[in-house]
């Protein structure tokens, strides 16, 4: 289930066509929803009974407000294991061939996942994105924009670091590995997987600039947030 942003390009990067609108949390929050929280609920028995997953530090999300999770991307399962030990929903933004499965299009509707064109630059994405923040809602993002091939990092999209700083949300990083990893999401999530997590804080960077410069500083450091955790996971 891959997913990935729009990608920074310098200057002003696009974004600032889309202010965060001033909103507090939305009556319409899929959180409220009975069919959400049904499928919340189910996603939890999915993941931490009939997969395993041990989690080396818990998430540190704000209870209440926006937030940006990132997270290095393993398998098509990934979006369902995270969410299982997060209590807040996550809006998650994913590769539009899998939104876009016959059968399962509603389920992604229900939990207001946001479908990302990999073709090329899709503003609507992002707009999607700052919709949600907008709205108070924990937007998740796997910035490498697909599967790793093996236990290093791909590179990350600055996609994050743009939205990051045009918002002024924070970005919290956690690393996920265990074997669903190289999986596809069928195949992920039929097998039974024992899976391992970790949480950090807040990612702490330079927000005055939206220069390329600036977005790769500040991509690095979420970056490294990342890889930091996966130093502390030991699951590799």
């Amino acid at each position: 289930m891959v997913a990935a942003v729009a990608r920074g390009t310098g200057g002003a990067g696009g974004l600032a066509v889309f202010p965060l609108p001033v909103k507090a949390d939305s009556a319409s929050d899929p959180e409220r929803r009975w069919l959400a929280r049904l499928l919340k609920a189910g996603n939890v028995v999915l993941s931490r009974v009939y997969h395993r997953i041990t989690i080396h530090r818990p998430p540190r999300l704000p209870r209440r407000g926006p937030a940006i999770l990132v997270c290095n991307h393993v398998s098509g399962l990934d979006p369902l294991l995270i969410q299982s030990v997060c209590p807040r929903l996550i809006v998650w933004m994913m590769a539009r061939e899998y939104y876009d499965v016959k059968g399962l299009t509603w389920v992604f509707r229900a939990v207001e996942a946001i479908p990302v064109d990999r073709s090329g630059r899709d503003l609507a994405a992002t707009r999607a994105a700052l919709r949600a923040l907008g709205a108070g809602r924990i937007v998740g993002i796997f910035p490498e924009g697909r599967i790793e091939t093996d236990h290093d990092l791909l590179p990350f999209q600055t996609g994050v670091a743009l939205i990051a700083i045009k918002t002024g949300v924070p970005v919290y990083p956690a690393y996920l590995d265990g074997t669903q990893r190289g999986r596809e999401m069928v195949a992920a999530v039929l097998i039974p997987n024992t899976a391992h997590i970790t949480f950090g804080p807040p990612v702490e960077f330079d927000r005055s600039s939206t220069s390329k410069e600036a977005l790769e500083t500040a991509t690095e450091k979420i970056a490294d947030a990342v890889r930091h955790l996966k130093d502390q996971t030991g699951a590799a």
